[in-house]
């Protein structure tokens, strides 16, 4: 295999990476941080070996199947490694196994966080809300930029790919099938982009007039619409008791959990193209049922029904399917029917084409109708029945790869489950970990529930939750074929 093509992407966008550090470094400055020279440090390094790799390989350019794969695989751990650099150097997280945990869980939108424990983080007095200015920015903001794609991103802004960038944005894009809304792909992932800037903005000044600081508007924004699940406050979202804020997060997390093009089809004229959508019907009527399920249930355990109760039912289940992780109240204090039921929109996941993770309302779909359909078959043996979303006839090739999928999620996930409970974890918090890093959720039951952390995982552990968040945001597929003996001949 050609490496030249690998390096020269991978020197670009490592340069790309320590160009964005420079915000960090003004708003460390301005707020006189003590992480300021770690993002100066953090910066020089990715620029000095980034831009050296990038320009020594830059008439190579030619990107084949192979290549695709291995660039997009590499160019996350290279986005991780770049932005575990400033949590390290600055002091922040003295530990690199740590650094890199915070650090993969930002860039694949997970949430999962080790900062908060007083026994790993001493000097941390006051958990998340100890950290400087610089550093709460940049665990947000990794997470924005890794929200629609580390590829994505750099397709948009450098246009030096050529025709092989369409091989990347179909590895990367979530969902089983990559749309294009404009002829060319650099138009196409630069729509995308200006659609998710726009809502993006539209969140901050939504925040900011309800009563939230701009300075948490901007950091919240930045992890709401990636539905990372970062929160610059030791309880989340819970901080604020305001019905206002709360209301105004979920909307935008919702948003957020809806697939990009049919944001990009409203805003030009189509708002119908919602209520076309089998898929975005799903998922609003899932939401809908699951919340008032949840509801029922907590009010027939109390003897009473609340308000209060139906909020936080309906905010955790957009945080949970969605993907987010924020928290207005603790889950695990429901009756263990509704910690179930959360446990199964963790497999679930949001809309393809969306910012949100899991395995996709879409491919649920598919695996329900399939599954109908082998019932139907077994009755009329010769018939060829096909597969329809709504009047959607579904490829046969799209159908394989929904079941190879499937299958892969649900082995890395019992694989990983198992491992963990190796490594002395519980059976309940090791199920919890290990989906809420194959989803991308971020909190999970038991011991990494929603008002833990991930501080007092095993080493191991920690590296292996990494490898399956990196699993889970490039849906396997992109990662595991690169274990392939077959793959680098």
């Amino acid at each position: 295999m050609n490496l030249k093509p690998i390096l020269n992407v991978l020197g670009a966008l490592l340069t790309l990476l320590g160009i964005t550090m420079l915000i960090p470094i003004f708003i460390s400055f301005y707020f006189d941080g003590y992480d300021l020279f770690g993002f100066i440090y953090s910066a020089l390094i990715c620029v000095c070996i980034g831009t050296p790799v990038w320009f020594f390989t830059r008439n190579n350019k030619s990107l084949n199947n192979k290549v695709g794969f291995a660039v997009v695989t590499f160019s996350w751990i290279i986005a991780a490694l770049a932005g575990s650099l400033p949590f390290y150097l600055s002091g922040a997280i003295p530990n690199f196994t740590d650094a890199f945990f915070e650090s993969m869980s930002g860039v694949t939108t997970t949430g999962a966080s080790i900062i908060g424990n007083p026994e790993t983080l001493p000097h941390l007095t006051s958990g998340i809300e100890s950290l400087p200015y610089g550093i709460l920015f940049w665990r947000s903001f990794i997470q924005w930029i890794g929200g629609m794609g580390i590829v994505v991103f750099y397709i948009a802004i450098l246009p030096i790919l050529g025709s092989g960038g369409i091989q990347l944005f179909k590895l990367e894009v979530p969902g089983p099938v990559a749309d294009k809304i404009k002829p060319r792909l650099r138009e196409t992932a630069k729509m995308l982009w200006i659609v998710y800037l726009g809502i993006t903005f539209a969140n901050i000044i939504a925040l900011v007039l309800a009563g939230m600081p701009i300075f948490d508007s901007i950091c919240h924004a930045f992890t709401i619409m990636p539905t990372g699940g970062f929160s610059i406050k030791n309880s989340s979202i819970a901080y604020y008791d305001s019905t206002l804020i709360h209301t105004i997060i979920m909307f935008f997390m919702f948003v957020a959990g809806v697939n990009f093009t049919l944001h990009y089809r409203a805003i030009n004229g189509s708002p119908k193209s919602y209520l076309k959508d089998k898929e975005f019907l799903t998922y609003f009527s899932l939401i809908i049922a699951v919340s008032i399920l949840i509801f029922l249930s907590i009010g027939s355990e109390k003897g009473y029904y609340l308000a209060k109760d139906f909020r936080d039912s309906m905010f955790q289940t957009i945080s949970i399917i969605t993907t987010t992780g924020f928290g207005t109240a603790d889950y695990e204090l429901w009756p263990i029917f509704t910690q179930a039921v959360l446990l199964s929109l963790m497999f679930i996941g949001a809309m393809g084409g969306s910012t949100g993770g899991g395995m996709k309302v879409i491919r649920s779909m598919v695996l329900v109708k399939y599954a109908a359909l082998e019932t139907r078959r077994m009755l009329h043996s010769r018939a060829l029945i096909p597969v329809r979303i709504g009047r959607q006839h579904i490829n046969e090739d799209v159908v394989r790869n929904t079941l190879g999928f499937f299958l892969f999620f649900v082995t890395s996930f019992a694989l990983s489950s198992i491992a963990l409970t190796f490594m002395g974890v519980d059976l309940l918090s090791a199920i919890g970990a290990a989906a809420s890093a194959m989803g991308n959720i971020g909190p999970g039951l038991n011991s990494f529930g929603p008002t833990d952390n991930y501080a007092l995982l095993p080493v191991a552990g920690k590296w292996l939750l990494s490898f399956c968040m990196l699993l889970g945001r490039l849906e396997i597929f992109t990662v595991i074929v690169l274990f392939s003996r077959t793959f680098w001949k």
